[in-house]
């Protein structure tokens, strides 16, 4: 093994010999013998030519004692063993030879045509053949080449030799003291040094050795220090330190530990951790590795002291240190006992509604899978109760907000009174609130529940402080098969309450599923509308009903789908008034509305015309008015053309934003007309209080001054005529609405009304196709079309 190198370099030595000269001496002797074999042939060839020419004669008369006598000449040249001479006639055949017995080498034959010339001409008479032995690769030596090969070899092996000594004496010998000096190191652990010096690289390498050994002797004892210190520190620290073993059993612990948790060290050491840890998360720690990630681990976990005492400690464990030999690791311990319970009373304030006390929406969601489990595994149902409170608004923007919160506070102690200690309520936000009831028979449970919730509202909240609440229910599973669908079922189902009419309860049905999907079907086409300018601005002239020329025409949105073609106005204003973009759709038409006026206007008696426009209350922004301006002027349109028409709801609720915007467009010249008079809650005191320059009558009332049942007829009209007379009083123009057959029309004149629009006048119809029947007999009136 000491003498491995040594081998390797006799074995490269070696190789070189056979790879180099091994070659070389080979080809010269190859060269050598090739020489040799041609100056033989050449010999031969020289000595064939004279000797054919001497057995012509003889071999022509046949006269083999001559013949013989020349073979036997020929086989004694040189190197020939052996002649053959054969005429072509086949009576003579001489073969001489000087082959011994014992030769058993390979032979080399020359071969040449024997020629004699006679005065008919040249005569192949026979052949002579000459044989010789097949010379070797030392055959062909020469004693010169014998002697230059033999010092050639002395010299190979003199070199080879050196190379050998050399080997040893500057490589080999300074290699053994390296090997003695790392083995001595390795059994007697000091550091040794190799007592060589040279200029040489073996010399640089012994150098090199000794001074990675004086450098490591002075980080061996820099390293004891270091470790001396860092027990030091690891028993000092005023920090809960430990060590754990692939095992995790304790290996190490600091003085601090033994204070904080009341062992002695005998006892620690050597223990399992997760015997100190309380069962009921001893699994949390033992699994901690499988779902750590890269870096150090944290896990929190109930200990148990030395005296009894279970406190929440937190701890820290590096697994930078596991990946050793010795699988060891360093972890911190710090009680948290203190944080924890700070984290549950935040925990629990976070998910607790602070003005009520109840669950918040984030507490719900949470319970709402706990309930769903709880109800799996008992083979329950579980009613979900939505409630949404109805005008809960009008309390807080007309009585205030610390009222509405005092109304709150006392719905949710009345809704507690009712709530078994299984149920749960919670408040989603705002007027919102949800109640989780489960029960075998969920459904009965929950309408037992709404009757109860129902009576909560019979007793007032304050002086004049009435509520009402709309309630949706749904049951799991029986209409949804998780948390968050059963959630939206019961919200679904709340909305078609309110939608009905408000103040009760609905059980969701699946006929909801389908009315959700029509308007969010609506609602996509709403937004396609938008954005590919499908929505149109018909227009439906406004007639006088004494004269029947055209005074105006009322703007009326239409979505014009390209497939489905018109659709239904009214589903498209329900939900973009819900969704709020009423205000986009209003802004388009309103801008086609004014470009269609535009256009009608240059129509011969139809330049004082005048155009009115509906306005849903989201529209009445405070941009409104700098918006209708910029388009009146861009179209070269006078204020005064321009109606502004309101519904009773924009004024019922006082808004002061609406108030200001409708005083500003009516400052700026534009009328105000009130549509849909005597429907909802009409009062007259918003002639007084609203600067009204035209009442609209509903078409409700249109028809019913004519009907069969004489009492409501004639109630219709006298409420028609009192309408009429008392806003001619009030210098205010009336409209009927909705008039289709003349007898409407002759009744309605009679009375005393200024103008009317309905389809017995005319539809509501493109501005091109206005255009197209204005363009031909003026005054217009059109009867039906």
């Amino acid at each position: 093994m000491n003498n491995s190198v040594e081998n390797r370099f006799f074995a490269i030595v070696c190789g070189a010999l056979l790879v180099f000269v091994a070659p070389l001496f080979v080809l010269f002797l190859f060269l050598s013998s090739e020489r040799a074999d041609k100056e033989i042939r050449d010999h031969i060839s020289v000595l064939l030519v004279a000797n054919s020419q001497a057995l012509a004669k003889p071999l022509w008369d046949l006269d083999e004692d001559s013949v013989t006598q020349i073979s036997a000449t020929i086989v004694s040249q040189g190197a020939i063993v052996k002649v053959e001479v054969r005429d072509q006639s086949g009576q003579l055949d001489i073969t001489q030879s000087t082959i011994p017995k014992s030769f058993s080498g390979e032979l080399e034959q020359v071969s040449r045509a024997i020629i004699y010339n006679n005065v008919d001409g040249p005569k192949n008479l026979g052949s002579i053949s000459v044989y010789y032995p097949k010379l070797g690769l030392f055959s062909g030596l020469k004693h010169e080449e014998v002697v230059f090969i033999s010092i050639f070899i002395f010299a190979v092996l003199a070199v080879f030799g050196s190379a050998l000594i050399g080997n040893r004496i500057f490589v080999i010998h300074p290699l053994m003291r390296l090997i003695a000096a790392i083995e001595a190191t390795s059994q007697l652990g000091s550091r040794h040094h190799v007592d060589w010096q040279s200029g040489d690289e073996m010399g640089r390498l012994a150098s090199s050795f000794n001074d990675m050994q004086t450098k490591l002797e002075r980080e061996e004892k820099e390293l004891k220090l270091a470790h001396r210190r860092a027990t030091d520190i690891y028993d000092l620290t005023p920090a809960m330190l430990f060590s754990l073993d692939e095992d995790d059993r304790i290996t190490a612990v600091s003085d601090y530990w033994l204070v904080a948790t009341g062992y002695s060290r005998t006892d620690a050491v050597g223990r399992k951790f997760a015997d100190l840890v309380m069962p009921d998360t001893r699994d949390i720690f033992l699994s901690r590795r499988n779902t750590a990630e890269e870096g150090a681990l944290d896990v929190t976990v109930k200990f148990r002291c030395a005296d009894g005492r279970v406190i929440d400690v937190l701890i820290l464990e590096s697994n930078a240190a596991t990946g050793g030999t010795d699988k060891l690791s360093l972890s911190v311990m710090t009680d948290v006992t203190e944080l924890k319970a700070s984290e549950d009373r935040n925990h629990r304030q976070a998910i607790t509604d602070h003005l009520t006390g109840l669950l918040n929406r984030q507490g719900f969601e949470a319970v709402l899978d706990r309930k769903i489990a709880e109800a799996d595994a008992a083979g329950q149902e579980l009613a979900c109760l939505f409630v949404d409170l109805d005008r809960f608004k009008w309390i807080n923007d007309n009585m205030g907000h610390a009222e509405g919160d005092r109304a709150l506070r006392e719905l949710v102690a009345r809704f507690k009174t009712h709530l078994a200690p299984s149920d749960e309520a919670a408040r989603l936000g705002g007027d919102e609130f949800a109640i989780l009831l489960p029960a075998a028979d969920a459904e009965k449970r929950a309408r037992a529940m709404c009757d109860q919730i129902a009576t909560i509202f019979d007793t007032p909240f304050g002086p004049d402080l009435h509520l009402s609440a709309s309630v949706g229910v749904a049951i799991y599973p029986r209409h949804a098969a998780n948390a968050a669908e059963l959630l939206q079922k019961s919200d679904m189902a709340m909305y078609a309450k309110k939608r009905d009419g408000k103040n009760g309860a609905r059980l969701f049905d699946n006929a909801m599923l389908d009315t959700a999907r029509s308007r969010a079907e609506i609602e996509s086409c709403i937004e396609a509308g938008l954005a590919e300018d499908w929505f149109e601005a018909y227009l439906q002239p406004i007639v006088g009903l004494t004269h029947g020329n055209i005074a105006g025409f009322e703007a009326l949105m239409r979505l014009n789908h390209p497939q489905k073609g018109l659709m239904p106005p009214a589903e498209i204003i329900n939900v973009a008034e819900e969704t709020a973009k009423i205000v986009r759709i209003g802004n388009v038409i309103m801008e086609k509305a004014i470009s269609n006026l535009s256009r009608i206007s240059r129509i011969t008696g139809m330049q004082d015309t005048y155009l009115a426009i509906n306005f849903s209350p989201l529209q009445f922004e405070p941009a409104l008015p700098s918006r209708l301006a910029g388009l009146l002027g861009r179209h070269g349109i006078r204020p005064e053309r321009i109606v502004v028409e309101i519904t009773e709801a924009v004024l019922m609720h006082d808004n002061p934003q609406i108030r200001m915007i409708v005083t500003e467009l009516r400052r700026f010249g534009c009328r105000i007309a009130l549509d849909d008079f005597g429907t909802g809650y009409s009062s007259l005191s918003y002639l007084n209080r609203f600067p009204v320059d035209i009442i609209k009558i509903d078409q409700s009332f249109t028809r019913a001054i004519n009907e069969g049942n004489d009492d409501v007829g004639m109630k219709s009209r006298m409420l028609i005529e009192a309408i009429t007379t008392l806003s001619h009083k009030m210098n205010c123009t009336v409209i009927a609405e909705g008039i289709e057959t003349e007898e409407e029309c002759r009744t309605l004149q009679q009375m005393g009304l200024d103008y009317g629009q309905g389809y017995l006048f005319h539809r509501p119809q493109t501005a091109a196709q206005l255009i197209e029947k204005l363009s031909g007999v003026i005054p217009f009136v059109a009867r039906a079309s």
